[in-house]
């Protein structure tokens, strides 16, 4: 008797989740729901990040905690700047740069720009 048994990890494939939205319609959903689009932004960009790493970037409790939790917030935002943008310049055939910083301080203060920054990153993907 053969086990037949795969393993099944993660199985992130090469096709990337589209979420293509401008990033003052980001800023506008923010304030006009109070932070609360965030939540859902944070989840699809988690997404966009893993498919485009080929791995979890970011886990899915860390994506729905940011958007209501500061310190979660700010280890989003270190992790889409240390570990899934560079990925995403990468694909894109950009100079790799690093904004762990940039937007570690606005998440801190101003989330909904550090938001702005990153979906317009992520928009150059859909070119």
């Amino acid at each position: 008797m053969e086990n037949d048994f795969k393993e099944t990890s993660n199985n992130f494939n090469d096709q990337i989740p589209v979420f293509k939205v401008d990033p003052i319609m980001v800023l506008l959903f923010s304030f006009l729901t109070c932070g609360l689009y965030l939540i859902y932004w944070n989840i699809k960009v988690s997404e966009v990040f893993n498919a485009v790493a080929g791995k979890e970037v970011v886990s899915q409790p860390v994506a729905i905690f940011a958007g209501c939790c500061m310190p979660v917030n700010i280890y989003f935002y270190y992790l889409a700047g240390k570990e899934a943008l560079p990925k995403v310049y990468q694909r894109t055939g950009e100079l790799q740069k690093d904004q762990s910083t940039l937007l570690i301080v606005l998440g801190f203060f101003f989330p909904m720009a550090a938001a702005m920054i990153v979906q317009g990153d992520i928009n150059r993907l859909y070119k």
